[in-house]
């Protein structure tokens, strides 16, 4: 048998140096990221013979470092979410192993110090193999976690060659089957770093708590060698080693990221280290910072960029975080891996709980029962440890970091536990957290995936299901909870974020959540006649993928916010404005009160602004609520509203002011309802046609043709909508087979009666499908009213057994393309279904046809806005069609009809037909999050049931 490669090594890095803290030194980095030569081959077992100096690479191509080899032509990306792309043999990998060979030429600088010389390599995938000036330095594994090697003595004066060889599979492929694209190669930087040989600080751990009982910080830092400690804003002076009583500390949260430079010096090096003094406990079963309980508002964070995978910059890194904070995101769940390390100074700059969470996942064993899952074969023990101390050790310096994760979806295993005892015995200062293990044997917190509201419910009351081990069930139920994955956030959606909220506000032991997840991982390419586009899963030729499942994030590959994230902001707000008797304002913050904020309040008539002011100071301490004077409002003639405004009073460095942090809208008056107007005169019935008004009418089928000199297709009918990623359901509770086989997408329509009476037009039909009892009877009623306005009365009616909720029940017309301008007044100036839309609210708007569009990396039903009063669709002259309901209506508008829609799989495959499709609906079905998770609350389902739209259409 051919014996295993270097890179099928299950003992870690033997030449790698001791894992350490990421610090900021007194002592020279030398960055060598830039372009490097590159060599690409599909096998792993080429000759090294390029690790020479002075081999020529001369017709090698140049990659940039960091980068994926394949973002830039060389193999494909693929993505699978569960599924290993390689057999199931570990540690063995395919021989067909795609490598790259990289070659960098370098100077050291005449500056740089004697000493000792560190090689670092911050993210290799998946594991590399390292030469500098033809010598052997060693071998990397663990993709997302730094590796150092000392080349101290391979160092030469003049030219330096390092020349790496990166494979895509390894041994530590079987640890990395993360929901994510399988990219490869040198995606982090590349750096020499500079060690002093005599009082070197290699590693510093600054330990800083905080006793929320007296206001006293605690400071213990540890090193290695003798050194001084100073904190030059407080005018400390210690030693390492020495704990030290601080009075009077500002604490650090995500409400006060309170940072000190914690200063540590041997003479010979510097260190400096941003500490926070926060102290993490569990107390009486909940989790707690500085004594209060912590609610995570969180989401789970890939790192990703459309063009550059996994090779982030620092600009994307901030954009992310600014997003966040600027959102009411207050945690992330490094889902699944550590991230740059970076993006935890920027959390622990700008305010983020971090959960931090280990290169580990072995999802794809599920399918076989955990059969041979590394996290539970004891060849895999040395790897799984080294990979957690490497983490711990990098990252402990952050006050960020309150929760260590073992991992993702890798089963219960031995191996598991060694890595918790390892993280437990070197680091008491924060708690441990894995969710697949439902025991929690090896943890300290309760977390699970995909909870339905009421199981949520059930463990805030301690009432889940019990562990058939009554020790560990009564060790789980004295745990905090949080869910670490929930709410789906794929396409459209997700539903149920307000209701999930409640909960965890509800329940003390319930303490939030992470939103799966935070970007769409759509690769930025184009068609093949040069239209861009957002791929996903088999879009490369993979073989094995698990399509747009890559695609599920409250953002859009380029960073624009989805309406998910939209809606998060405001099922998360920290403050609540309510009126019921009077206004009250209720601060949720932990230990901030409101005194940053500025408290802004719009009325408006009809969607027109008529008065605005601002509310004077508000003062809440946290969790308190207060009465607020609201000011005398003008009298109002039509619908009235409220807004009250919750904004930043001040520019922060995450938002300026004037930023809106939460928000609250109220009816405060309602409409003069004047009395209906007659009907118009009789209608006309002459060659082929009948006319009421200012309509005309097909006399067979009685559709209307034309509205004044609108030409018109429709209405009809409309139950079926474009499927949305949830309800297909891939991991959830689908409703499309339920649909699918109550023939809810084939239905056709018979005409039973077009009848011209006096007081106007009848049209009777009835829509069922093909081998279906079930039926819908339709009764349109038309009357005229003037010269230009036609009243529309449809009365729904199901016939037979129904046992399905209906996807959505309304009217659609082709109106020309030409019409490309809409205006309403109603809910916006985002989409809303009946579980989502949260950061709508009621005014009036108005947008183009295109801007009407959610632009979904798979297309489905989108669009619709809610509660709508009345809308016009014109063209730009202000000539079209103005559509007004005696209750409010959704409202749909697009430049392709549904069925377009729905069996388009990219936006490239959409165009505009012509015509502006018009939809106006009594209901529709709820989103719910079963792309992965529980579909829709029962209350958000659309029964078959009886149903009316009121309408009256006029010509413009």
């Amino acid at each position: 048998m051919i014996p295993h490669a270097w890179f099928e090594s299950l003992t870690p890095s033997p030449a790698a140096l001791p894992a350490r803290a990421r610090l900021a030194s007194s002592a020279p980095e030398l960055p060598l990221d830039g372009d490097w030569r590159f060599r690409f081959a599909e096998r792993a077992d080429g000759p090294a013979d390029f690790a020479a100096p002075a081999f020529d690479d001369s017709g090698w191509d140049t990659l940039a470092v960091p980068a994926h080899w394949q973002l830039a032509g060389y193999g494909a990306p693929a993505y699978t979410n569960v599924d290993y792309p390689f057999p199931l043999d570990p540690p063995r990998v395919p021989t067909a192993n795609p490598t790259g060979d990289y070659r960098r030429s370098f100077a050291v600088p005449a500056h740089w110090p004697g000493g000792r010389t560190w090689l670092r390599f911050d993210g290799a995938d998946s594991a590399a193999r390292v030469w500098l000036n033809g010598a052997e330095v060693g071998t990397t594994t663990g993709s997302r976690l730094p590796t150092e090697f000392d080349v101290t003595g391979l160092l030469v004066p003049g030219t330096n060659v390092l020349a790496v060889r990166v494979v895509q599979w390894s041994s530590g492929s079987y640890l990395e089957d993360q929901d994510m694209w399988w990219l490869s190669g040198l995606f982090r930087g590349v750096s020499l770093v500079s060690r002093p040989s005599a009082d070197a600080l290699d590693d510093v751990w600054v330990r800083a708590e905080y006793d929320h009982r007296t206001g006293t910080g605690i400071l213990l830092v540890s090193a290695q060698s003798p050194a001084t400690v100073e904190i030059p804003e407080l005018g400390l002076d210690a030693q390492v080693g020495q704990v030290v009583h601080i009075p009077n500390i500002e604490p650090w949260s995500d409400e006060h990221p309170r940072l000190y430079d914690v200063v540590v010096s041997t003479g010979t090096e510097t260190v400096t280290v941003r500490t926070g003094f926060r102290t993490v406990a569990i107390e009486d079963g909940v989790l707690t910072v500085n004594g209060r309980r912590v609610l995570f508002r969180g989401v789970n964070r890939h790192e990703f960029h459309p063009d550059r995978g996994r090779a982030v910059t620092g600009d994307d890194m901030l954009a992310d975080v600014l997003l966040m904070k600027r959102h009411n995101v207050n945690a992330v769940r490094t889902s699944h891996y550590p991230p740059h390390p970076r993006f935890l100074e920027l959390c622990d700059e700008y305010g983020l709980w971090v959960v931090d969470e280990c290169d580990l996942e072995t999802h794809g064993f599920w399918h076989h029962d955990w059969s041979g899952n590394p996290a539970d074969d004891p060849r895999f023990e040395a790897l799984c440890v080294d990979r957690m101390r490497r983490m711990v050790e990098r990252d402990k310096n952050h006050p960020s970091v309150v929760l260590w994760s073992l991992g993702n979806e890798s089963g219960a295993g031995r191996n598991l536990a060694a890595m918790a005892a390892w993280a437990r015995a070197r680091d008491t200062g924060r708690p441990l957290l894995y969710e697949r293990d439902w025991t929690c044997r090896d943890v300290d917190v309760y977390s699970r995936m995909y909870l339905t509201h009421a199981e949520v419910d059930a463990i805030g009351r301690h009432a889940e299901e019990p562990l058939p081990d009554p020790v560990l069930d009564a060790r789980r139920r004295a745990m905090p909870f949080i869910h670490v994955e929930y709410a789906h956030a794929m396409g459209n959606g997700p539903g149920g974020l307000a209701e999930y909220q409640a909960l965890y506000e509800r329940y003390p032991r319930c303490q939030g959540g992470f939103v799966w997840e935070w970007i769409d991982h759509g690769l930025r390419t184009r068609t093949a006649d040069g239209r861009p586009f957002y791929a996903y899963g088999g879009d490369f030729g993979e073989e094995l993928h698990d399509g747009n499942f890559v695609a599920d994030g409250l953002l859009f590959p380029d960073r624009t916010p989805s309406p998910g994230l939209l809606d998060l902001k405001k099922a998360v707000e920290p403050v609540r404005i309510a009126l019921v008797d009077g206004l009250t304002i209720t601060n949720r913050y932990a230990d901030r009160g409101l005194d940053h904020l500025r408290f802004l309040w719009t009325l408006e008539d009809d969607g027109a602004e008529v008065a605005a002011g601002a509310l004077a100071a508000v003062a809440a301490a946290p969790g308190g609520t207060v009465d607020v004077e609201l000011p005398d409002l003008p009298k109002t003639a039509g619908e009235a509203f409220l807004t009250v405004r919750a904004v930043l009073a001040e520019d922060t460095p995450w938002a300026p002011a004037g930023h809106e942090v939460a928000w609250a809208q109220f009816p405060v008056g309602a409409p003069v309802v004047s009395p209906r107007p007659s009907p118009a005169a009789a209608p006309v019935v002459e060659d082929g046609s009948i006319r009421i008004g200012p309509a005309t009418f097909d006399a067979r089928d009685g559709r209307l043709v034309r509205l004044g000199a609108l030409a018109v297709d429709g209405p009809a009918l409309q139950v079926w909508r474009p499927l949305t990623d949830n309800d297909r359901g891939a991991h959830g509770e689908a409703l499309e087979p339920r649909w699918r086989a109550a023939g809810l997408h084939r239905l056709t329509a018979r005409v039973d009666e077009v009848c011209a009476g006096p007081a106007g037009l009848v049209v009777r039909t009835r829509v069922a499908a093909a081998a279906s009892v079930a039926g819908l009877h339709v009764r349109y009623t038309w009357s005229g009213i003037g010269d230009d306005s036609v009243r529309l009365v449809v009365d729904v009616t199901p016939d037979g057994p129904w046992d399905v909720p209906l996807p959505m029940l309304g009217l659609v017309l082709a109106l020309p393309g030409s019409l490309t301008e809409v205006e309403w007044f109603g809910r916006g100036p985002g989409e809303a279904y009946p579980d989502t839309g949260l950061a709508t609210r009621v005014g009036r708007f108005t947008a183009s046809v295109a801007r009407m569009q959610t632009p979904y990396v798979y297309p489905q039903e989108n669009g619709r806005r809610a509660e709508v009063r009345w809308a016009s669709v014109t063209e730009r002259s202000g000539a079209g069609l103005r559509v007004a309901g005696s209750a409010p209506f959704g409202l749909t508008v697009r430049p392709w009809p549904a069925a377009a829609l729905d069996a388009a799989t990219h936006p490239t495959d959409l165009a505009p037909d012509g015509r502006t499709w018009l939809t106006l609906d009594a209901g529709h079905n709820g989103i719910g999050s079963a792309s992965c998770g529980p579909g829709p609350l029962p209350r958000y389902l659309l029964p078959a049931a009886p149903a009316r739209l009121e309408l009256t259409l006029t010509a413009l």
